[in-house]
């Protein structure tokens, strides 16, 4: 599918947009010799070209339908590089094999950018993918006669020329000054030269010839002594990685009398893949790069280059190679326009050779290129801002940039214009005034164009922000290993403080994290976290984020308390017995405690014989022990910060049997596997006693009952405590009916007696258990 796109530079079409339109479907691989070490040579690019039919006394032109070898690019050029194109140029293409016409194309009338020596003016090329059939028409503005020797180029690989159409004449073939409305002559078919060997004008016999505006800017460029030499370009390695390699381009060429010296930069330089990353062929361009008078750039700007953002980054290198071979060989410019074109990974690829860290004079800012870097994003932003990977990239380089020449990315910078102009927002000026401008900014602002796209040159204020710091969205989202109490963070030992920014961290130098002030810690760029120790006590910590422009974030401040202070067991474990049914094997008992803490106490668990976890403010619990045997009882007390306290107690229950007991009155034996050892005494008598001794803390009488059991009178250590009805409704047996406990071990006695309930005298006693 192919789609419509505005794009090019225009003073007098104010709806134009630089750059190229590029569609997806890069054709023409590398090409050339890659000198047997298995690296593709420079890329190889044919031109062809074909005369436009002049009619309407000069106000339109046209080439009809026609079959040509197949291209991939293509643009509309004229003879003289100061005319421009009042009104529109069209065109249309029919893909390879597909026999169908894409609709038409609007190509912007002007460059916008402008290059001292040029042989011709044009649009922007457009890439359309391999087609095999061209149409245009340009229709002028009413009144206005459209420039001369208007023609089409067409750009194809050297792998290309197999197409079934012809080919087309040469690039100096056309219908200069032709305003009739007779047909052109007869067009030739075969193949062209370079359009700037036919065209470019002769300057070194003496001859005068009349400067176009982009010839006039030749006044702020300062031009190389005769016999100096052509400074290396960064990409001149025979080691120089292959276009998907992101490698940094090496720096400047060695100083020579006209080559200056490369100042260091005040943050570091971004990957840079150099000219033979994207195949440049270096015999297209030999002419040396001029640099800029002061030997100094002031100022950077945007473009886009408005091809369809649906390349696949593996493409970028040869969409590059394209736009190179449109600028040299069709506009007749010394190299590619753009010092450094980005693509939407994020990759930055050296553009206009001379050393990527000098003051190169590029051709991309019609009137500011001897003062300024150009910058050029693969894609068109009109609608869509970059991706945030370019936008990085982008702020990187141009923060470098700026940073050789002691520049803020997000300063203004007072430039000079060099020829008469006017941008996008209708402000004129002549030669020779002063314009204040960001040191970051876009084509439009100097230039009477869309560049770098609406939505694109909105988002200028966050590149310089990117590129300028501080950084940006610093939050401090988490101290892990505290505790929240309240709104205050508790912890007991090391912490990670947890951060985030919106900045890339490509452009972040490095965060600290401060304690009460004082750096405590510190962290990569790309870092999200650090662990800090901090000393007891209340404290404030806080992230700071250091911008590789040594400008500096600080996060609001999180109160952190270190409490190492542990809890305590202000009433220790201790065993009572309970009411409950006693077996042979378990005999029911209480666990009690009390546990605080000076900030908050978050649980206490039982290790030992079981493990369980008990709440804040629980202090007690039911379990049961094993009679005969000592049982440890193990408690930890933890505070909410992680901080232990630990206690224990033992006990051993001991059942005494009813046999073992004092006696007085009538008391009968009763056998049966339902009693504690099988056997139990019963007695109806009023006042019959069964007395135990023992040693202990706790105890607790065992009987069986029954609706028509009786009442008897416990006595401890020769004191009447109770009465106790041992009727129920359903029997029971080993049924611990009464309990007493004492703060601490000692020899007690209980004497029980039988009260001799009317109608239900009896009682049966199975013994005595007390806690050792």
């Amino acid at each position: 599918m192919r789609v419509r796109r505005w794009w090019g530079t225009g003073a007098v079409v104010a709806a134009g947009v630089c750059g190229t339109l590029v569609a997806q479907g890069v054709f023409g691989g590398f090409g050339g010799d890659g000198g047997g070490d298995g690296r593709p040579g420079a890329v190889t690019h044919e031109v062809r070209s074909a005369a436009l039919k002049v009619s309407g006394g000069g106000g339109s032109a046209s080439l009809e339908q026609r079959d040509t070898d197949v291209f991939s690019m293509l643009g509309v050029t004229w003879e003289k590089p100061s005319a421009k194109v009042a009104g529109t140029v069209e065109v249309r293409t029919r893909a390879v094999g597909s026999g169908q016409w894409s609709n038409w194309l609007s190509l912007d009338g002007d460059t916008g950018a402008g290059e001292n020596g040029a042989a011709r003016g044009g649009t922007e090329p457009a890439w359309v993918g391999p087609s095999d059939g061209v149409e245009v028409r340009v229709g002028g503005k009413s009144g206005a006669r459209l420039p001369e020797g208007l023609r089409v180029d067409m750009i194809g690989g050297s792998d290309e020329n197999s197409g079934p159409g012809g080919g087309l004449e040469p690039a100096a073939f056309v219908a200069d000054g032709d305003s009739s409305d007779e047909p052109s002559a007869p067009e030739t078919e075969s193949e062209s030269e370079s359009p700037s060997t036919s065209a470019a004008p002769d300057l070194t016999d003496g001859t005068t010839v009349e400067p176009s505006p982009s010839e006039s800017e030749s006044e702020s460029v300062t031009g190389e002594p005769s016999g100096s030499t052509s400074p290396t370009s960064s990409s001149s390695s025979s080691e120089s990685p292959a276009p998907s390699e992101s490698t940094s381009a090496t720096v400047s060429p060695s100083p020579s009398p006209s080559t200056p010296t490369a100042p260091p930069s005040t943050v570091p330089q971004p990957p840079i893949t150099p000219r033979s990353g994207w195949n440049a062929d270096e015999g297209l361009s030999p002419e040396e790069p001029s640099y800029t008078p002061d030997g100094r750039i002031k100022a950077v700007v945007l473009h886009h280059t408005a091809q369809s953002n649906a390349y696949t980054c593996d493409e970028a290198p040869s969409i590059i190679n394209s736009i190179y071979t449109y600028d040299v060989k069709t506009l007749g410019w010394k190299d590619l326009g753009y010092n450094f074109v980005v693509d939407k990974c994020g990759t930055v690829y050296e553009g206009r050779k001379g050393g990527v860290d000098l003051p190169v004079v590029g051709a991309h800012a019609y009137g500011f290129n001897s003062q300024t870097t150009g910058i050029a994003v693969l894609g068109t932003y009109t609608d869509s801002v970059p991706s945030q990977a370019a936008m990085t990239s982008v702020a990187r380089l141009a923060a470098w940039k700026l940073g050789q020449y002691g520049i803020a990315p997000d300063s203004t910078v007072t430039l000079t214009t060099a020829l008469d102009g006017q941008n996008l927002a209708g402000k004129s000026w002549g030669p020779g005034e002063e314009m204040r401008l960001p040191a970051i900014h876009g084509h439009r602002d100097g230039y009477n164009t869309l560049c770098p796209g609406d939505a694109y040159y909105a988002a200028l204020g966050t590149v310089r922000d990117l590129a300028a710091g501080p950084v940006t969205g610093l939050t401090l989202t988490s101290v892990t290993g505290t505790t929240p109490i309240g709104s205050t963070a508790y912890t007991s030992g090391p912490v990670t403080v947890n951060w985030s920014a919106t900045t890339p961290s490509a452009l972040i130098s490095e965060f600290q994290v401060l304690v009460d002030g004082k750096t405590a810690a510190t962290a990569k760029g790309s870092a999200t976290s650090a662990k800090v120790t901090l000393g007891s006590g209340k404290h404030q910590v806080q992230v700071r984020a250091v911008h590789q422009s040594g400008r500096t974030a600080t996060s609001t401040a999180v109160t952190v308390v270190v409490d190492t202070t542990a809890p305590t067991f202000t009433t220790k474990p201790n065993l009572a017995l309970r009411t409950g049914t006693v077996t042979a094997t378990a005999v029911p008992l209480t666990l009690n405690w009390k546990a605080a803490d000076t900030t908050a106490l978050k649980d206490v668990r039982l290790t030992a014989p079981a493990a369980k976890t008990y709440g804040p403010t629980v202090t007690t619990a039911q379990h049961t022990a094993k009679p005969g045997a000592a049982t440890v009882w193990s408690m930890k007390a933890y505070d909410m910060v992680g901080n232990t306290a630990t206690a224990s107690v033992t006990g051993t229950p001991v059942i005494l049997q009813e046999t073992s007991a004092k006696r007085t009155g009538t008391w009968t034996s009763k056998s049966s596997t339902s009693y504690l050892g099988g056997k139990s005494l019963t007695s109806k008598t009023k006042n019959a006693s069964l007395t135990w001794t023992f040693t202990g803390r706790s105890v607790a009488w065992v009987v069986s009952r029954a609706s028509t059991s009786g009442q008897a009178y416990v006595y401890v250590d020769g004191k009447k405590v109770t009465t106790v009805d041992l009727k129920s409704s359903a029997t029971s047996y080993r049924n611990a009916i009464w309990t007493k406990t004492w703060s601490s071990a000692a020899k007690h006695t209980v004497k029980i007696v039988v009260v001799g309930t009317s109608k239900r005298p009896t009682i049966t006693t199975d013994g005595l258990v007390y806690l050792k």
